[in-house]
């Protein structure tokens, strides 16, 4: 199971997902909560920062791009502050916000969380106010929202329907959306409300109630996978729906198809706040389904970011990286830039040398593994700076790389000789040499003529440059070259 996960999840693409919905702006306040107020029983927070991060559809969407698709976001904001600000977060999210309309008679979904930190970390959510309106949209906003979806449907890959029940998927315009999809041949996937009338969303390809959503829709409550079973299968035939996932929290989830009616477990762990999940679940399975994967594969892989998802604090996008991480149990290896600073800061304290190269180790071949035992033989942490996908093009040509950038991390972060894996963009590593500051840089000997970069830099602060030999006739060149000689 392991190994179709990791081929899925490394072969996404980039697919154009529609994303309709209620988008809101996630407010989060902290404050270190000092002592409780003379006025009232209630504690006094000190103010340390505030945190704004993209709701409801819009953190549909923001899971999307980080998971590599392209979102195309259909929905309604405010001219106000708060849509402002959604509208930069989604911008910065890498989502397409050309279609999300602005309207001067409501104001943009909103919730403020109020966070009491105790002695300066632990985190626990005091209150939480929200900014809204649920009234209908007038008749001309939903012919507006109507003909913008009919104009995005053809380009799409795949449509997201995300219903808070805030006044924008209505009855009628949900209803229309679904067979418009479905006329197009599209997969049209939808969060439901929380609702007990499901009628608006017959006809989709696949619906996401959590456990208290199916219980209110089927009219018992779920507490087993009989249970489950029995809802799921109620609701595939009563709402003609190709498949229903209920999400069971620890449990994992419930899938109902007309071939599958199965439960599909996911591990256990430690659930720091359920915010979000929803969001991500439905965003895995867009992406995954947009791809051709298959309805059982994408529950799993949805299971797998959902549990990451509730590993965090607030509704916050999973990497793809991550999801390598956790499949592969290399959860420490393969890091963000930000992450690794911290981990080699704690290696520093215990009087570990640093050790750092690069490339794009495409084609691994025994001059890789040889290369990267030197490194180890010279410090204690070994870091690999990986050449993104796109700064490989730039450097070896557009046929390059042949594995992409999360199967390379992955091969990487699988050998013992490598402590660490980190990608970076620029065509060369000066920056990332510059913020990582290494004991000593390791680049092979082919270097010694053409000049190492970062050199300069590692020795001015007491660094060293060691030139590894190289094994003849080892290269991902020749190597890729040898075998399309064969193909011919």
């Amino acid at each position: 199971m392991y190994e179709k996960l990791l081929k899925t999840v490394t072969n996404l693409g980039s697919p154009e997902v529609l994303v309709v919905g209620d988008f809101m702006l996630d407010v989060y306040i902290y404050g270190d909560a000092l002592r409780i107020s003379p006025e009232a029983p209630v504690p006094v927070l000190k103010v340390t920062k505030t945190e704004y991060s993209c709701g409801g559809a819009g953190s549909v969407a923001a899971d999307l791009a980080a998971l590599g698709a392209i979102p195309v976001c259909l929905g309604v904001t405010g001219k106000d502050q708060n849509g402002e600000t959604l509208r930069k977060k989604l911008t910065e999210a890498g989502a397409d916000i050309t279609n999300l309309l602005t309207l001067t008679d409501r104001p943009t979904t909103s919730k403020q969380r109020l966070i009491g930190l105790a002695q300066h970390r632990h985190q626990q959510q005091l209150f939480r106010m929200d900014e809204e309106s649920t009234e209908m949209l007038s008749d001309e906003q939903y012919e507006k929202i109507l003909q913008v979806y009919k104009d995005k449907l053809q380009q799409a890959d795949i449509v997201c329907l995300q219903d808070y029940n805030k006044g924008l998927l209505s009855s009628s315009i949900c209803k229309q959306m679904i067979k418009l999809a479905k006329q197009a041949n599209k997969k049209v996937l939808v969060d439901p409300s929380l609702t007990a009338d499901y009628s608006k969303y017959a006809g989709a390809t696949l619906i996401t109630p959590n456990r208290h959503e199916a219980s209110m829709a089927v009219g018992f409550e779920i507490k087993t996978a009989e249970t489950a079973a029995r809802a799921a299968g109620i609701l595939v035939e009563k709402f003609k729906l190709d498949a229903v996932v209920i999400t069971l929290d620890k449990e994992g989830a419930y899938l109902r198809t007309q071939e599958i009616n199965e439960a599909v477990p996911t591990r256990p762990r430690s659930v720091y706040d359920v915010t979000g999940a929803g969001d991500m679940v439905l965003a895995t399975l867009a992406i995954t389904l947009a791809a051709g994967c298959d309805y059982k594969t994408a529950v799993q892989l949805s299971n797998v970011t959902g549990g990451i998802e509730v590993g965090k604090f607030g509704a916050t996008t999973v990497t793809i990286d991550e999801i390598i991480n956790e499949i592969t149990g290399k959860t420490d290896k393969v890091c963000s830039l930000g992450s690794l600073i911290k981990k080699l800061a704690e290696h520093r304290k215990q009087n570990a040398i640093i050790v750092f190269t690069n490339g794009c180790f495409d084609v691994v071949h025994r001059g890789h593994i040889e290369f990267l035992k030197f490194c180890k033989l010279h410090g204690d942490i070994v870091v690999v700076g990986l050449n993104s996908d796109s700064s490989v093009k730039k450097i070896k040509g557009p046929d390059r790389p042949i594995n992409n950038q999360h199967d390379r991390m992955a091969v990487l972060a699988a050998l013992e000789t490598v402590d660490y894996v980190t990608i970076f963009d620029e065509p060369d590593p000066l920056n990332l040499i510059k913020k990582i500051k290494p004991d000593v840089l390791v680049k092979g000997q082919d270097w010694a003529e053409k000049g190492v970069i970062g050199a300069e830099f590692i020795e001015s602060y007491g660094g060293k440059v060691v030139l590894a030999p190289l094994v003849e006739g080892k290269s991902s060149t020749a190597t890729i070259e040898k075998l399309r000689s064969l193909k011919k």
